[in-house]
């Protein structure tokens, strides 16, 4: 399965921080129950390896690492079970991790050099982040003319409301969000609520 075909699994890729490791196989079971299939574990706590090697098992579950800042962490992330990585920008040594650890990787951009520097190194799919502050909608429209070539998963202030906006672009194959598992819910365990939230989601497109 390409970067691509993973991108193109779900309309939106919950970004997910995952505070208790308990919340991880149940919080998985019901993404995947709601049609939301590909998973972007963070690894903004301490939980997040672990989490990722817990979800990994959960059936139909697509399961990524995301906020990759360091090279050391791509090993351990695919060695956990990860199938794919993002991070929130691109510097020359994660690109050498990404190869060395074989873990494909969404790299996030924010400017036109950012995606003509990626492109150079081969990256095809990226993540426009943070999404709204970089412009959003007319960002996306700007660069599709002069690098059509390039596939987006934008990324940062993307709500339910605005969602449909990006997904509509020739150049966007799928959007990240955070709202799909908000922490009271997470907290209550009210799984039933977010596959509510992951069904809404996958009706997007």
């Amino acid at each position: 399965m390409t970067l691509l075909d993973i991108m193109r699994t779900s309309a939106v890729i919950p970004v997910i921080a995952i505070d208790d490791p308990e919340h991880a196989v149940p919080l998985a079971k019901a993404l995947v129950a709601g049609g939301i299939r590909v998973l972007e574990v963070t690894l903004r706590t301490t939980h997040g390896l672990g989490a990722i090697k817990a979800m990994s098992a959960v059936e139909g579950a697509i399961v990524g690492v995301g906020t990759l800042t360091q090279p050391e962490e791509f090993a351990a992330a695919r060695d956990a079970g990860a199938v794919f990585g993002v991070s929130p920008g691109l510097t020359p040594a994660l690109i050498a991790a990404a190869r060395s650890s074989g873990l494909p990787l969404l790299p996030g951009v924010m400017t036109p050099s950012e995606v003509m520097a990626a492109r150079e190194q081969g990256f095809q799919q990226l993540k426009l982040f943070p999404a709204v502050p970089a412009g959003g909608v007319g960002m996306l429209n700007a660069l599709a003319g002069p690098l059509g070539d390039i596939t987006f998963c934008p990324t940062g202030g993307i709500s339910i409301e605005t969602a449909p906006q990006f997904l509509k672009l020739k150049n966007v194959a799928c959007v990240g969000g955070s709202w799909l598992t908000p922490k009271e819910l997470m907290q209550a365990g009210d799984w039933a609520g977010i596959t509510a939230l992951a069904t809404a989601a996958s009706a997007l497109r």
